[in-house]
């Protein structure tokens, strides 16, 4: 199994790169299913996830056709066209490999009448039910059944819109009852959706092939189901969570970098906490700028929360560079139950972090130890791979196929700004 060594102490100095958005890339990949028509999407970036997807999507029957954009950031352009829907069972084999997955119900349901789809599985750090997805599904007349780990759900005279309001926001149930209502009968009125950026992305792609939707950005969406929907062009967003990341890589490292397409507006959250923590962070012609030299960081307190909120994809990340703080800093997990699982790993490198219930205490002390640490998801991966760099010594991270599931050449990058990385192929 391939890790990535990394010697410490190297400060980052030029240009990022800022790949397009996965969590932005998934959705607008599904919404292929929604036509006979060819969906164009550019700047989709080339990782493990999207692969497993077009994966899903072709045992569909979707078409699909890969063409290397070129450039330093190199994302793809992914043709995509559900001309004829071939089969609308999801199976475990594939589902179970990430989440996004699921969300090929709504569609298959509203443009075939009819979906078997499995619980999805992916990155162990909560239960994540999909309890909201089906009772939108049922408030637009779908009947639902779940049987030996799988759900079916029949509308064959079609959905029929109507208004859903969840309880808890949730991107997933608001990305696939949008896409559902979309083909929907009637009009649908969704409350109390999520607002992230990606969530926006998608809504602008749909109407973009005709759907009616209004209240992008909003709690609020008024979706006026079409009998069609037809093909498009769209350009995938910049990774807010990509932008940060790389972020805080700099801020332990110190150095000067620029993150190139790096959106303000996308990340306001993040750039405030760290100026608070003492990173410079500015807009520039090309993207973000960021300078981290001299002093410690401070210690800054966090709580995590849906858009425009912290994002909880950031939390790990920013424990790393918490770890090594002036004083300390509080961070709190409000989305997902059982998201400190790098804690033990960071502990490994030096940090002090005591865990109570969902708030995590990060003492920060003046250097980390590098160490051979354990990636056990995402986010968490690449939170060791920002604490080795602002370490002493060598680090090794291991499991690293965590990493290949939502950053875009990764050493690469790092590399070209100075950082001492590289891959160990098992």
């Amino acid at each position: 199994m391939d890790c990535i060594e990394i010697e410490g102490g190297m400060p980052l100095h030029g240009e990022i790169p800022i790949s397009g958005a996965k969590n932005a890339a998934l959705p607008l990949m599904v919404a292929s299913l929604l036509t006979d028509e060819a969906l164009h999407l550019s700047n989709v970036p080339h990782l493990a996830d999207i692969t497993s997807l077009a994966n899903i999507l072709a045992q569909h029957g979707v078409e699909i056709d890969v063409q290397r954009e070129g450039g330093d950031i190199g994302g793809d352009v992914v043709v995509m066209r559900a001309a004829e829907i071939t089969s609308t069972t999801a199976p475990y084999d594939l589902v179970r490999k990430m989440r996004a997955s699921f969300w090929v119900i709504g569609p298959l349901v509203a443009r075939c009448g009819h979906a078997i789809v499995s619980l999805p599985g992916g990155c162990a750090i909560g239960t994540r039910p999909v309890d909201l997805h089906l009772m939108g599904l049922e408030r637009l007349g779908a009947e639902i059944e779940l049987a030996e780990g799988y759900v079916t759900a029949r509308a064959p005279k079609g959905l029929v819109g109507n208004e859903v309001e969840f309880p808890f926001v949730s991107v997933g149930a608001t990305v696939n009852l949008m896409l559902a209502a979309s083909l929907a009968k009637g009009e649908t009125v969704l409350r109390n959706v999520a607002c992230e950026p990606e969530v926006t992305d998608l809504a602008t792609c749909l109407i973009a092939m005709g759907a009616k939707i209004e209240g992008l950005g909003t709690r609020k969406l008024r979706i006026q189901g079409v009998e069609r929907l037809s093909g498009a062009r769209h350009r995938v967003l910049p990774d807010r969570i990509e932008t940060g990341t790389y972020a805080m890589a700099v801020a332990a490292a110190g150095g000067e970098v620029v993150l190139k397409n790096g959106v303000g507006r996308l990340n306001s959250a993040v750039i405030r906490v760290l100026k608070q923590a003492g990173v410079e962070v500015t807009e520039v012609a090309n993207g973000l700028q960021l300078i981290k030299n001299g002093a410690r960081h401070k210690g800054v307190d966090i709580e995590t929360e849906a858009f425009p909120g912290f994002p909880t994809d950031l939390q790990a990340q920013f424990m790393a560079l918490m770890a090594t703080c002036e004083g300390t800093s509080k961070i709190r997990e409000t989305i997902f139950e059982n998201r400190f699982m790098h804690v033990p790993e960071l502990a490994r490198m030096g940090a002090q972090i005591s865990v109570d219930g969902d708030c995590a205490t990060v003492t920060g002390i003046e250097r980390l130890k590098g160490a051979p640490v354990m990636a056990t998801d995402l986010r968490a991966s690449v939170s060791l791979v920002i604490a080795a760099l602002g370490a002493e010594g060598l680090t090794s991270v291991n499991r690293v196929y965590h990493l290949d599931r939502g950053f875009e050449r990764l050493e690469e990058k790092l590399s070209a700004v100075g950082a001492t990385i590289r891959r160990v192929r098992a």
